[in-house]
This record gives C-alpha cells, structure tokens and sequence, in this order.
C-alpha cells in the first residue's frame, strides 16, 4: 500500500520542514510515501487542485476537526484493516488555513480528526505523518523510536 499526503501550501519553517521529513523518512522504511504540495488559493480551486493529485483506486482522507478523532491504536486497525483488504493507497488531503470546501468533504472516504484543538495546517502535516509513523510500529509491533 502506498500513501500520498496532498497538501496545501509548503512547510516553510526549516525547524518543522526537518521534522517532518524526518518523520517521513523514518515512515519510509514500512510503506511507499509521496508528498504533494499545491498552490493555496481560492478554495474551491485549490480543492479541485488537491482531487487531481489524488491517484486512482486510492482511498481519498481529509483531515477535518470534526471528523473522527481515532486514538493511536485505532488508526494503526484503520491502517491495518486497509493493508487486509488490498487497498492500493491512500491519500490524505490537508487544507490551508482555511480547511477544506464541502466538496472535499463529499469526495472523502474517512474524514479524520487529529485533535479538537485548532492547530496550524503546517502542524497537522506534522503531526499526521508522526501518527502515520506510531501507527506503522503498532502494525509491526515494533517499539515506537523516540
């Protein structure tokens, strides 16, 4: 199974730019990952821009504060439950500051919450590929590196 973050905007800040690819890189070594970045603007054209980069027979996730808030564990079995059944991938799509029109909502198979905080979109990218991380050593049960 691949996994492909469609996002938009960069990670600007080389503290966070670091850290998330370190997360990346360390989240390499269990499955194919591919970061997308698109150019903000309107929402309704960045959304179309983020569905596009969307490849084919992946599951589409958007990260929303009012989807489902899984726990660790939970989206490790969420993962898992994927890799069972043959999923060829899944991309995560995270908005701008200004989160995701309704028509992304609509085009998501899972609407994943990571916190009912309000966090900036470039700390959500950090914190996703972290818990994608967390979720692939529960898979494997191997021991979380920290």
């Amino acid at each position: 199974m691949k996994i492909r973050i469609v996002a938009a905007g960069k990670v600007r800040p080389p503290f966070l730019r670091a850290a998330v690819d370190d997360y990346l890189s360390r989240l390499r070594h269990y499955l194919p990952v591919e970061e997308v970045e698109v150019r903000p603007g309107p929402a309704a054209k960045t959304a179309q821009s983020m569905l596009r980069a969307v490849p084919p027979q992946h599951e589409v996730w958007v990260l929303d504060g009012g989807g489902q808030q899984p726990t660790s564990d939970e989206l490790a079995r969420l993962i898992a439950g994927r890799m069972d059944r043959g999923t060829k991938g899944i991309a995560v799509l995270i908005g701008a500051s200004d989160g995701l029109p309704v028509e992304a909502l609509r085009a998501a198979d899972l609407v994943l919450g990571l916190s009912r905080l309000t966090m900036p979109h470039r700390l959500a990218r950090l914190v996703l590929v972290e818990q994608l991380y967390r979720a692939m050593t529960i898979i494997k049960g191997e021991p979380y590196d920290k």
